[in-house]
């Protein structure tokens, strides 16, 4: 089968994020059954415009803004050589539309709706005009099967007027092998809460700041790792709020992480916080899971679908940094709740695999 892949992210974007792990991850299992996958995707700086990768094909066009017009019209001259059997259009923040020029079936893959964080990412007016035209532009895609990763996902697109028979939630997966022995693993010596991932204004990172600000009156020897790319301008709101905290010494900032530290990380920290604006699924919740860690995540979608709350961890009753406080010293200061918390996370995390999440992906692809 052919199939041809249209999002605006690749694994190698450097804006990549969990979404991209999970197309990367079924991408190359389509290709190792044989089925021929071309990713028409963003370029982005120093890119290359094709590259082969794990089996699959990566074909880079426009930039992040002019991609779309840029698919089609890739598309468009190519059609003869990509002749699609199936067409996957991958909503990460807006369609491709793909099924309108591409004529072949099509499936829409949705991790999440941006309505609320076209405000966070998106300059005036952009933010506006994407935050009123998103529901217009999905009444126009109400007939394409729709796969998406999480209840809440689902429920958001079942408020925009899809039907609920027509969206298949699939399971999320994650690369990382659960830790074998809780007991092997050694915990920082003091208190350590873990903020990971991309610094962005729709990550919220000032709230896990102030959070732990808070927290650290109760807590007196409370730490707070920082790891994730802050180039941008949120991410220097970030170091300066960092440097200026007075508890600046007990914040330790370590930039952009590889796989090996992003484990030691999930590791050794006692707990991982969240606060997305939204998200498909808390990626690295599960993650930090599958090492030995719980999460304290505010109650948006994505995050309180990979949380089982007071199960696995917790969702905070507000989304506020004075909330998210509270539930820090809450597990922190209960030994014997901690322990179960971090025993059920990891057990639950080793049911979200990408053997399960590609087995769902094909039977509802009909690969």
């Amino acid at each position: 089968m052919n199939i041809v892949w249209f999002t605006w992210k690749d694994r190698e974007n450097p804006l990549s994020g969990g979404a991209e792990v999970v197309t990367d991850q079924l991408a190359t299992r389509l290709a190792c059954d044989g089925h021929t996958v071309t990713l028409i995707t963003a370029g982005f700086p120093k890119s290359t415009q094709q590259i082969d990768r794990n089996g699959y094909v990566i074909v880079r066009v426009g930039s992040r803004y002019t991609s779309y017009l840029a698919a089609w019209r890739y598309f468009s001259t190519h059609r003869k050589d990509l002749s699609p059997d199936l067409v996957i259009d991958e909503c990460n923040t807006m369609p491709f539309f793909a099924g309108w020029y591409t004529r072949a079936p099509t499936v829409l893959f949705f991790h999440m709706l941006c309505r609320q964080i076209w405000f966070y990412e998106f300059p005036q007016p952009l933010s506006t005009i994407g935050y009123l035209t998103e529901p217009i532009y999905l009444r126009l895609l109400k007939r394409c099967p729709i796969i998406t990763v999480s209840n809440s996902t689902k429920q958001a697109l079942i408020c925009q007027g899809f039907k609920a028979e027509g969206i298949s939630v699939i399971s999320e997966g994650i690369e990382f092998q659960p830790v074998s022995d809780l007991g092997a693993i050694a915990k920082y010596p003091e208190p350590t809460v873990l903020s990971l991932g991309s610094i962005r204004a729709m990550k919220r990172t000032l709230d896990q700041i102030k959070a732990f600000e808070i927290a650290k009156v109760t807590i007196a020897n409370l730490k707070l790792i920082v790891a994730g790319d802050a180039s941008g301008s949120y991410g220097g709101r970030v170091l300066r709020a960092i440097h200026q905290s007075p508890y600046s010494r007990d914040i330790e900032y370590c930039g952009l992480v590889g796989t090996a530290k992003k484990i030691e990380l999930m590791q050794r920290a006692h707990v991982i916080v969240a606060t997305s604006v939204q998200e498909g699924w808390g990626l690295t919740i599960t993650e930090a899971s599958s090492q030995g860690t719980p999460a304290i995540a505010y109650n948006v979608d994505g995050l309180r679908d990979s949380i089982q709350d007071g199960h696995s961890g917790l969702v905070t009753s507000e989304n506020t940094p004075r909330s998210m406080a509270d539930s820090i010293v809450e597990v922190i200061q209960n030994p014997s709740q901690y322990q179960r918390l971090r025993n059920n996370a990891w057990n639950w995390s080793k049911l979200v695999n990408f053997d399960r999440c590609y087995a769902d992906f094909k039977r509802v692809a009909q690969t």
